[in-house]
């Protein structure tokens, strides 16, 4: 194989503006590492990539974004954090790519506003942050996104967001570290993959691909009971594993667990990993040293570290 930068797919950062909106759940004692990473789109990062031996980072928003807000105040924030995102991309073009924050309230605008960031700006796809105003994107207001994204041939990256008001009551209530990287965000995003999986989404857009953090949030270990189960719809025109095998991406931001690597190789296969931290919430050296150390051939760390993301996103 030719050589390839060592990229990072889940990177955040965010706008003085949505700021408020990123710290939901974030436990206060930690908050002061967060804020220096998230507003810093240069230095910092710069310096941490270059300890771990990270190249180059695709950067996105920090959740939620502005998935939540009115639709019109929505495009607004969303234009102005790509165009901020751009500026940095533009100041450091052979270290920083981005994924277009989306503002899902207006989808046809949602999606308008993937255009002009992959054609414009040179973006590598979007980010989606879970809910928009208590909706998954499988309902079909949301698919232009998803047409867009597939003429394009950009995948879009789907993140946890906080869970749905209505579960946090009833599941986390007395138990608030839950509502989010505890679990909360786990189920929220595999119950995302999975409606957007046996909605027909992939059967009117074949050459779709999704990017899920997270080593798969779970839903590599459970693959074959979620397929022994869903593939009892009769209205599914192929098995929910073979949706998931063909058309989902799997990124080891922020579960740096052996594993669950092992597992997601198993079912996947190590073509379908992709390297991601999770950064300023997880440790780009953490990051890098779990790839280095890890279990398998030098042929397919190298792909997960460079091959299959330079692939995938056309770098």
């Amino acid at each position: 194989m030719a050589h390839a930068k060592v990229v990072a797919i889940e990177e955040h950062f965010w706008t003085p503006n949505l700021q408020a909106e990123a710290m939901i759940g974030v436990p206060a004692g930690l908050t002061p590492h967060w804020y220096t990473g998230l507003s810093d789109l240069a230095d910092r990062r710069l310096k941490e990539m270059d300890e771990a031996g990270i190249e180059f980072q695709v950067i996105a928003h920090a959740p939620p974004g502005a998935q939540n807000k009115p639709a019109e105040e929505s495009v607004r924030l969303s234009r102005e954090a790509n165009d901020m995102l751009y500026e940095a991309c533009r100041a450091h073009p052979d270290r920083f790519g981005g994924f277009a924050l989306l503002p899902t309230p207006d989808p046809e605008a949602a999606a308008d506003e993937l255009e002009r960031t992959v054609t414009k700006y040179g973006f590598k796809g979007a980010m989606i942050h879970g809910l928009t105003h208590g909706s998954f994107t499988d309902e079909k207001r949301f698919w232009c996104i998803y047409e867009r994204a597939a003429a394009l041939n950009v995948p879009i990256y789907i993140h946890p967001g906080p869970p749905h008001p209505a579960v946090i009551d009833a599941y986390f209530k007395d138990y608030p570290t839950m509502v989010g990287a505890g679990i909360g965000f786990t189920f929220e995003t595999a119950t995302h993959a999975i409606r957007l999986s046996i909605c027909g989404l992939f059967d009117k857009f074949p050459s779709l691909r999704i990017i899920l953090g997270h080593m798969g949030e779970g839903l590599p270990f459970l693959l074959w009971r979620c397929d022994m189960a869903l593939s009892r719809d009769k209205g599914l025109k192929r098995k929910f594993q073979d949706y998931f095998r063909e058309h989902f991406y799997i990124t080891t931001s922020g579960n740096f667990s052996y594993p669950a690597l092992t597992c997601v190789a198993a079912e996947m296969s190590t073509d379908r990993i992709l390297f991601a931290v999770d950064w300023p919430y997880a440790s780009n050296k953490e990051g890098r040293e779990f790839i280095d150390n890890a279990p398998l051939s030098p042929h397919d760390k190298d792909k997960i570290l460079r091959h299959n993301t330079a692939k995938l996103l056309r770098l």
